[in-house]
């Protein structure tokens, strides 16, 4: 694959992950954040199951080995059953855009669990990305208007959720990295993925006895559609294509283009839900996301 394959695929995963936070938002906020994570992952992982099986003949890559099993099932774990959890309560609690902002977080601590973990040294410019990544954050969240501006419990809530979920994806990312190593097939390593992350949480669920609470969300009216679509555009095409851009594309590049569901939000936000467009939202996201840049082109 090219370079510019790898480009091209991060700039659509961009469009797709924003439609997928405001579908999420949207189901969320009717089925609540547990019922929406175990039927999207249901959901996602039968398409992926179909679509392993029209490429390569089989639904799962069985001839996978034991350590890329251990690998990818813990990071579909983390990534999918974890992050996407914590996730989910931030965006009943933030909505998308601030959600997805502080999801731009994400690289920075990719960068600080490298550094931790694999012994890869971060430069003073790259600190000083991590740090213009957060005081752009901080712009966006830092708001002095009261209601739904206001600081409250639900909003510390939100945030905590949303960091909670960027370390989560994170650390996937350090742990995806390692279980394609080789040339493992890029369809193959989302399949696994999804289906640990998707039997742990089923069995989780199954043992809190929360089975009939999923059997009635799948009945509440106006949830299914925008489960459905989120689950199509984001863990099955969206993930696909991120890894596809992962692998192809310089990481800077790929990691930049991945970081800009938060400028594209803003003017979803504005058409679809109506929220305005505040100068400090636009100043603080150009400076998350420029911080991001800076990180893996230093």
């Amino acid at each position: 694959m090219s370079a510019t394959m790898g480009q091209a695929a991060a700039l659509l995963t961009t469009v797709l992950w924003s439609f997928t936070y405001v579908f999420f938002t949207i189901a969320v906020r009717r089925i609540g954040a547990s019922a929406l994570n175990r039927l999207r992952l249901a959901a996602a992982l039968g398409l992926l199951l179909l679509a392993h099986l029209v490429v390569f003949g089989t639904p799962v890559p069985f001839g996978a080995e034991a350590s890329r099993w251990l690998w990818l099932g813990l990071s579909g774990v983390i990534g999918f059953a974890v992050a996407e959890a914590l996730l989910f309560r931030s965006l009943y609690h933030l909505g998308a855009h601030r959600t997805s902002l502080l999801m731009t977080s994400a690289p920075v601590f990719s960068a600080l669990l490298a550094w931790g973990v694999l012994g890869e040294r971060l430069s003073p410019g790259q600190i000083a990305a991590v740090a213009v990544t957060l005081l752009g954050i901080v712009v966006v969240l830092w708001r002095r208007g009261n209601g739904d501006d206001g600081r409250g419990a639900a909003w510390w809530l939100g945030i905590l959720f949303a960091v909670g979920a960027a370390a989560a994806q994170a650390t996937r990312y350090i742990l995806s990295k390692r279980g394609m190593d080789g040339g493992f097939p890029v369809l193959s390593t989302n399949v696994l993925q999804i289906l640990c992350a998707t039997v742990t949480i089923w069995l989780w669920t199954a043992v809190r006895g929360r089975l009939r609470a999923t059997r009635d969300a799948l009945r509440t009216p106006g949830a299914m559609l925008p489960m459905l679509a989120g689950a199509t555009l984001g863990p099955f095409l969206g993930v696909t294509l991120s890894l596809v851009a992962l692998r192809a594309a310089p990481v800077g590049i790929a990691s930049t283009l991945l970081a800009l569901p938060p400028v594209l939000l803003l003017f979803l936000e504005r058409v679809l839900f109506r929220v305005p467009i505040r100068p400090q939202a636009l100043i603080g996201t150009a400076i998350a996301v420029g911080g991001v840049a800076m990180l893996f082109m230093l």
